[in-house]
């Protein structure tokens, strides 16, 4: 007999075969149903691009790899049945989960960014500076600082970089890396426009030279002299560097102890070194006007093509005489005089030469090239050195403190060279300098002869110089002008 079917289930566990059935089902459920709806969600938050034109929606594809994209197109009736379908569900998708991090959401079509892991940093090692002191040798600062002999033995054999270590001078800078002592790199400032940079590499270690090129910058000076040229130029804003090569410039025609006037002036053009936008040193004089006493002498710089710097006058004269007026920067304290009255003897006796009142110890230049025809002691003049220059001209050094040593009895000399150094040898009362100009043995008065001229410009070079001559005075005279203008502003 049948009976009839009750409402009440007597089996309360589930089928095993439904349970796998469900299992199954689900899945396939969810995919059917799940990508169409994850589709419509990207319609509905980007929209379409274009007033009734309809986007393709990028999905996942579900046979694919997770980063490969596939495109279709949904009707536009099928999107309006699934947004009736989950009218709660939010249409905005924020943002794609990739590898565990967020990125901003993509417009359709776009391809999906893969994102790759962070690329590994270098490894930081330790750095110090070694700076070179007196006595110091690197094996010395190696130990000092607990790096490897070893290393330090392998890098003075590299042929590039030998020269560069084994010669080292006080205040030079080492720049190194390192872990735990074995050397990684190191480097080294060689002038101002190279440096080394040795490093380590799998086969031991590499060399090379780093270019540090340099920005020239030019600069304009104005100075007016009440006192002295030294505390004008300081308060034109002039270093040292410069005004010292000022003064050299004009050192031929212009005694800065003994010319000098009140109201004289000077215009200076001049280059300024730059390194990576940072002042590194002055450069060279450009073009110069020094106005003294009512004249007016000009120098302008020309480069020789062997890169060597001279000063000419604007027709092409060399500024630089065979000889230069006085062998010490110092005031005179006994000039040329024929009928002096010698302090010692107290008898008249000529002076044929001129004192220059120096501090013991002066570095003394020799005011020509020449050749050392004597060194040693004679008389009265103590420690003395006598050169012999061209045209049959001779000038004597004397009372000297001491001698340079590579200045010996045939020994040649240039212009500006020290050949000894100021002292109170000989008949004197007190430390200076006493120095002698004789023309075919004649004395005469070093401070007022008319010294001779020296080589103008090189014939092969003249052309090129005069073309250069304008527009540099130009920049020079610009700049009297703008100091002239600001000076009656004030």
């Amino acid at each position: 007999m049948r009976r009839p079917s009750s409402p009440i289930l007597h089996d309360y566990k589930p089928s095993a075969h439904k349970e796998a059935r469900n299992k199954h089902v689900f899945p396939w459920f969810i995919a059917g149903l799940g990508l169409p709806l994850v589709a419509v969600s990207l319609y509905l938050a980007l929209g379409p691009a274009d007033e009734g034109e309809q986007p393709a929606a990028a999905f996942v594809t579900g046979n694919s790899s997770p980063l490969e994209v596939a495109s279709i197109s949904v009707a536009e009736p099928a999107l309006e049945l699934a947004a009736a379908a989950q009218p709660e569900e939010s249409a905005i998708i924020e943002a794609v989960a990739v590898n565990g991090a967020e990125s901003p959401a993509m417009a359709a079509g776009d391809d999906i960014p893969i994102l790759h892991p962070p690329l590994a940093l270098p490894p930081e090692f330790e750095k110090l500076t070694l700076t070179i002191n007196r006595g110091d040798t690197l094996d010395r600062l190696f130990r000092r600082n607990k790096l490897d002999l070893g290393d330090l033995a392998t890098m003075v054999q590299l042929p590039d970089a030998a020269p560069h270590l084994k010669k080292l001078i006080p205040g030079d800078e080492l720049v190194i890396e390192h872990d735990d002592g074995k050397l990684m790199s190191l480097y080294r400032e060689v002038d101002l426009t190279s440096a080394l940079k040795i490093t380590r590499q799998d086969d031991g270690f590499g060399t090379e030279m780093i270019e540090r090129p340099l920005e020239v910058r030019r600069r304009a000076a104005y100075g007016r002299i009440d006192s002295n040229l030294f505390e004008s130029a300081s308060g034109a804003g002039l270093p040292d560097k410069t005004v010292m090569n000022l003064a050299g410039i004009f050192a031929w025609d212009v005694d800065f102890v003994l010319d000098i006037r009140s109201g004289d002036d000077y215009y200076v053009l001049y280059e300024q070194l730059y390194q990576d936008g940072e002042y590194i040193d002055d450069g060279e004089i450009i073009a110069a006007e020094f106005n003294n006493n009512g004249r007016t002498i000009q120098a302008i710089r020309f480069v020789h093509k062997d890169g060597r710097s001279d000063y000419f006058t604007p027709d092409g004269n060399s500024v630089r005489k065979a000889f230069l007026r006085a062998p010490v920067d110092f005031r005179v304290s006994s000039s040329f005089n024929p009928n002096r009255l010698h302090p010692v003897l107290k008898t008249v006796r000529p002076h044929r030469g001129t004192d220059y009142a120096a501090p013991m110890g002066t570095p003394i230049k020799a005011t020509g090239d020449g050749k050392v025809i004597f060194r040693g002691q004679k008389s009265g003049y103590g420690n003395v050195v006598i050169l012999q220059h061209g045209g049959n001209i001779t000038t004597l050094y004397a009372h000297m403190s001491k001698f340079v040593s590579n200045v010996r009895n045939g020994t040649r000399v240039r212009q500006g060279q020290t050949i000894g150094y100021v002292g109170k040898s000989g008949l004197v009362t007190g430390v200076h300098l006493h120095y002698e100009y004789r023309l075919n043995g004649v004395h005469r008065n070093s401070r007022t002869v008319k010294l001779p001229q020296a080589e103008p410009i090189p014939e092969e070079y003249r052309e090129d110089f005069l073309a250069s001559v304008e527009p540099i005075l130009d920049e020079l005279l610009q700049t009297k002008r703008t100091k002239v203008a600001a000076l009656s502003a004030e």
